[in-house]
């Protein structure tokens, strides 16, 4: 009888399993970027730079790393490297990309690598990082001899590391001109196209363009400039608190730095505990650059039930 209880219970398990994994083909499928797949695949193979303009929600941050592993472009030995600005979202784009495809991080076929943390091994193929850790490797291997694809995401976000980033990028690609190993893709939602079309222009890189949000948006504006931003915010988020009927999803707000982050947070939870008492709890979630890893990842939870 034991033993039928456990076949049973490992039978369910299973079956959770494969429709978790049907549903996750189903998102992926459903995403923009999934009918461009041929064509992505076909200008990299043709081409050895491709700058891809794709709009947020498109679904190319998590899906094309995975289709140029999926179509085994790259040598045996050699990795796909995919560069994030910050960390958080190196991180966060990793356990992602492992998730839908049903491995774990570390020890399987995805890592990420950032400062004091490299979740990478030997069975890495598809590895996460920041713009800075692939320079800091550049400093060792010059022509990035170890990858076969070079993604670098959110290009749009000029920073010292990032121009460094393609300077060195352009190099290799101008070293490795020869084996013609070494592919690259440019990736971001608003992209300067002829700015990174000239800059790799003797690479006669490919340029795709993918509409398509996969969620509606709506944007309200205010009438007039306001005196305090922080007050409006204020207001503003209890107010799309207190009207959310079935109290489902989250509420993200942009600040301009770590001090209003923390002057917001100390507001929100101010107001959270003079709330009535039917009004669902509000958790505050901050985020910002020098909080330590496992407090930004709090924010990437789900809120706690209430």
């Amino acid at each position: 009888m034991a033993s039928t209880v456990i076949g049973g219970g490992a039978i369910a398990s299973k079956k959770r399993q494969w429709e978790a994994q049907q549903s996750m083909k189903e998102v992926r499928e459903s995403l923009p970027i999934y009918s461009w797949k041929k064509n992505i695949l076909d200008s990299l193979r043709t081409h050895r730079v491709l700058i891809l303009v794709g709009e947020t929600g498109s679904g190319k941050t998590t899906q094309l790393p995975q289709y140029i592993l999926e179509s085994h472009m790259t040598a045996p030995h050699k990795r796909i490297a995919v560069t994030q600005p910050r960390r958080v979202a190196a991180i966060t784009v990793a356990q992602r990309v492992a998730a839908e495809m049903n491995t774990t991080i570390p020890n399987g076929p995805v890592g990420y690598c950032v400062r004091f943390d490299d979740t990478t091994s030997p069975a890495t193929r598809l590895k996460f990082m920041t713009d800075g850790m692939l320079v800091r490797e550049a400093l060792l291997f010059p022509d990035l001899a170890n990858y076969s694809v070079i993604v670098l995401d959110e290009a749009h976000e000029r920073s010292l590391q990032t121009d460094i980033l393609f300077g060195i990028v352009k190099r290799a690609l101008a070293s490795r001109g020869v084996k013609n190993d070494l592919r690259v893709v440019v990736m971001s939602a608003t992209l300067d196209v002829e700015l990174f079309h000239n800059f790799f222009a003797d690479s006669n890189p490919a340029v795709l363009r993918i509409p398509g949000r996969t969620h509606p948006v709506d944007i309200f504006y205010t009438i007039k400039p306001l005196p305090d931003y922080l007050d409006a915010v204020l207001i503003t988020t209890l107010q799309i608190h207190l009207d959310e009927k079935d109290n489902a999803g989250s509420i993200l707000v942009f600040l301009t730095g770590q001090e209003d982050i923390e002057t917001m947070e100390t507001l929100l939870n101010d107001y959270a505990t003079r709330l009535p008492p039917h009004v669902p709890k509000l958790w505050v979630c901050p985020i910002f650059a020098a909080m330590p890893r496992e407090t930004q990842m709090l924010a990437f939870e789900p809120a706690p039930p209430h």
